[in-house]
C-alpha cells in the first residue's frame, strides 16, 4: 500500500471493535436486566446499564497490556454511537459535545467505581445504587439480582479468552432476550 493511500484510506481502524460493541450494546438492552432487576427502560436507564456492562468488558481488557490501543478504539465507538443517539433525540450541534463529555465523564466514574468495588471484593450494590439508580434506591430483591448477576458477569468475562471477547463473544448473562 503506498504513502497516499494509507494518508488517504477509507479504512476504520476500530472496525474490528465493533462487533464488541454491537455485543456490549446487545447485553445492556437485555430485558431482564430491566424486569427483574428494574432498571428504569428510560434513555437514560439504557445507557446507565450499557455503560455498566462496558465498564465490566474494560476491566476485563485491562487484563491484557496489549489491548489499549483496542480499549481506545472502543471507546471511541462508544462515543461515536452516544453522539449519534443524542443527535437523534434533539440534542443540537452547539451542546451535543456537551453532553457527550459528561456522558464520558460518568463513564469513567462508573469503571472506576466498579473496579473498585470488584478489586476489593466488595459488594456492588453501593456502585449500582449511585450508578444506575442514580441514588434512588429499588427493592433489595431487584438490587440483589442486579448485584448478583454483575458480579457472576465479571467473573465469567474473567474467564473468557481475549480474543473471544475481542470478537464480541461475551459470555450470556442469565438475563432474558
Amino acid at each position: 500500500m503506498s504513502f497516499l493511500s494509507k494518508i488517504f484510506s477509507r479504512d476504520n481502524p476500530n472496525a474490528k471493535m465493533q462487533s464488541l460493541y454491537n455485543a456490549i450494546v446487545s447485553e445492556g438492552r437485555q430485558l431482564g436486566w430491566y424486569e427483574e432487576g428494574q432498571v428504569p427502560d428510560s434513555i437514560d436507564g439504557r445507557f446507565d446499564m450499557i455503560a455498566a456492562i462496558f465498564s465490566l468488558v474494560l476491566i476485563r481488557l485491562e487484563k491484557d497490556d496489549e489491548r489499549g490501543q483496542d480499549m481506545a478504539w472502543l471507546t471511541e465507538i462508544f462515543i461515536k454511537d452516544m453522539d449519534g443517539q443524542l443527535r437523534q433525540i434533539g440534542i443540537g450541534d452547539m451542546i451535543v459535545g456537551k453532553h457527550v463529555g459528561r456522558m464520558m465523564g460518568a463513564l469513567g466514574g462508573r469503571v472506576g467505581a466498579y473496579r473498585e468495588a470488584l478489586e476489593q471484593g466488595a459488594d456492588l450494590r453501593e456502585a449500582i445504587v449511585r450508578n444506575i439508580f442514580r441514588g434512588n434506591k429499588p427493592d433489595d430483591a431487584a438490587l440483589d439480582i442486579l448485584a448478583n448477576r454483575l458480579t457472576a458477569y465479571h467473573a465469567a468475562l474473567q474467564d473468557y479468552p481475549t480474543d473471544a471477547v475481542i470478537a464480541g463473544k461475551l459470555p450470556a448473562s442469565g438475563t432474558r432476550a
